[in-house]
């Protein structure tokens, strides 16, 4: 059971029409929140505000690409217009994309970083002020495992997640005393969309879900994770029972970063 302890909440979910964004969304607005939704994808919008008012709850969306100063302050606006003001803000959008130095173009690499950190902080911009407005905030930026450790054929990726981290450590540092929060979540593989995409240029001749089973079981837990896991988690680092923290990265990854790659043999 959800309480309602977001009620008389204001929350703008980034990305929140897909994967652990829309998980988010639906999570906040269980909680009593009022959630605005931003994405590209309107017919994907729709469908998560859609179901957050089936839910007996309240949203809106915004079709906006964020990574734009103008759409990103439209984006918070609209919250202002309908809701009247700003005190979650979720950070949630981002791209996968594949290539080491040599392969990644100079346009693969400003596509990657615009869409995972320049949004972040455009939304965050002009999310602040509104914040202040309201005596606090709480921001909750999803990055990856892949800002501490990377695999192979990731760098502009890696680096964007690297790079989400620094900054949400900057908002914290920079905005503790105005009761506004930063924290960031850092998922491993957590079935999403964009999980799903990537096994399809990896799979093969296997299923999808095959190859994500194989995933799995490179967590210490034997699975990947769900994008409702990964909503608890944010659900927790905006409210109010997470006061104290601030500037803190969350790993959420089924004990992928505890462990060596060592086995003893039996």
């Amino acid at each position: 059971m959800t309480t309602k302890e977001f009620a008389g909440k204001v929350a703008l979910v980034a990305g929140g029409s897909l994967g652990i964004g829309r998980a988010a969304a639906l999570r906040l607005a269980a909680g009593g929140a009022q959630v605005v939704v931003a994405a590209r994808r309107i017919d994907a919008i729709n469908d998560v505000v859609s179901a957050i008012k089936q839910d007996g709850g309240n949203a809106i969306g915004v079709a906006a690409d964020v990574s734009k100063g103008a759409e990103a302050d439209r984006f918070v606006q609209s919250a202002v217009d309908a809701f009247g003001g700003v005190d979650i803000l979720v950070n949630s959008q981002g791209i996968q994309r594949y290539g080491n130095v040599e392969e990644t173009t100079e346009a693969l690499w400003d596509e990657v970083m615009n869409v995972n950190v320049k949004s972040m902080f455009l939304t965050t911009h002009f999310a602040i002020p509104e914040m202040k407005k309201r005596g606090g905030g709480a921001i909750v930026n999803v990055a990856s495992v892949q800002g501490l450790a990377t695999q192979t054929t990731v760098a502009a990726y890696s680096t964007s997640k690297a790079a989400i981290i620094g900054l949400t450590r900057t908002i914290a540092v920079d905005y503790a005393k105005l009761n506004i929060r930063a924290n960031v979540v850092l998922p491993a593989s957590i079935d999403t969309p964009m999980l799903r995409d990537a096994a399809d240029l990896f799979r093969g001749e296997n299923s999808n879900d095959a190859l994500i089973a194989d995933w799995g079981k490179m967590h210490p837990i034997g699975r990947v994770g769900t994008a409702e896991e990964v909503a608890e988690l944010i659900a927790f680092l905006a409210s109010d029972r997470a006061g104290f923290i601030t500037g803190a990265e969350y790993k959420i990854d089924g004990g992928m970063m505890a462990a060596l790659g060592v086995v003893l043999p039996e």
